[in-house]
């Protein structure tokens, strides 16, 4: 038979469907209204599970399948500018490298978080935000997203000012029209009124100071006097979520409801957990080392930046086969996920 022509394994198959590589994520870099404000032309979006909130059609989806939250990226270059805007659904961001600032305010006024590798900043709904990469090298960030259909982004009024002087008009079904290339707003569809002043007072606001309590810092993670819970050389710490008394491990600091957990976990060179299975999505974003997922039909093996999501009920194990220690952040659908069945 010919070698195209053969089916997957099992393995190549969970690989295919379910691995993406930060090696080979497909970016764009026209998903979004600003696209073409000076100093924002070079920021790259990424959709690596569910649909995301990009307004561009040929935005490329890694995986579609429904997870009941949503997993992207975004990679800038130093100076590179994300403008304001807020989200109908809950907006988490884990800082995978470089240095972050994220202006608080529709006009930056409410002041800045400056955040770094392994810090996590979760921005509550209709709070309007945007983000710099103020760093030396080139920064990426994990970004989850709440719902299966996370809406549509709502921009402060200075962006569509900006926007429509370099021919980019926003349309209410969350698409664009680009008038530089000769496109007309179609027959049946119409332009996205403007965010106005009353919508802006609307808003939530919150300080910088008032955002410290929607963070948790690379630092805490490190701390023993953290709520970790210690098997073996494997460490389990709650960023986002309610306490689980069948697992020992408390509640995260951010504790009210998104719509799924996110946990930190450090594993030890030569360490391996136990096999077990969950009873909800749970999706692996690498951060450091080398991660080794291991199935009953073979191993997945992790680098930074990659993203692996294991089916429900799938039994598997976490080996750090390295010789320094794994970093990975973990998202587990529901407010509420079961604890894991162990499986050996």
């Amino acid at each position: 038979m010919d070698q195209a022509k053969r089916p997957y394994t099992p393995l190549q198959e969970l690989q295919s469907k379910r691995l993406v590589r930060y090696a080979d994520l497909k970016p764009c870099t026209t998903a979004f209204i600003d696209t073409r404000t000076p100093g924002r032309q070079q920021k790259e979006n990424f959709t690596i599970i569910g649909p995301g909130v990009a307004e561009n059609p040929d935005q490329f989806v890694h995986i579609d399948e429904a997870h009941g939250f949503n997993i992207g990226g975004a990679r800038q270059p130093p100076g590179c500018i994300n403008s304001q805007h807020s989200h109908e659904t809950a907006e988490v961001f884990i800082i995978h490298s470089g240095t972050w600032a994220f202006y608080l305010g529709p006009e930056c006024e409410d002041g800045e978080v400056v955040l770094g590798p392994g810090d996590t900043i979760s921005i509550p709904v209709h709070v309007f935000r945007g983000f710099k990469n103020v760093g030396d090298d080139v920064g990426y960030m994990f970004a989850i997203l709440g719902g299966n259909d996370p809406g549509h982004v709502t921009w402060a009024p200075y962006v569509f000012e900006s926007a429509a002087e370099y021919g980019l008009i926003l349309l209410e079904d969350g698409s664009l029209v680009d008038t530089t290339r000769g496109e007309e707003i179609p027959d049946g569809k119409k332009a996205m009124a403007a965010t106005t002043a009353d919508d802006v007072s609307r808003a939530c606001r919150m300080t910088a100071g008032a955002m410290s309590g929607c963070v948790v810092l690379q630092h805490e993670l490190e701390s023993e006097n953290g709520s970790f819970t210690l098997s073996n050389g494997l460490r389990e710490f709650p960023i986002i979520g309610v306490a689980s008394e069948e697992e020992g491990i408390g509640a995260g600091k951010m504790e009210w409801p998104h719509g799924f957990q996110l946990r930190h976990v450090a594993v030890e060179p030569g360490v391996e957990s136990k096999q077990h299975a969950r009873a909800e999505e749970e999706v692996i974003l690498l951060q450091e080392g080398q991660l080794s997922v291991r199935f009953d039909e073979g191993n997945v093996e992790l680098s930074p930046g990659d993203v692996l999501t294991v089916p429900i009920g799938k039994p598997h194990s976490l080996a750090n086969a390295g010789s320094t220690q794994v970093k990975a952040y973990i998202v587990r659908g529901g407010d509420h996920p079961e604890p894991p069945r162990q499986t050996d």
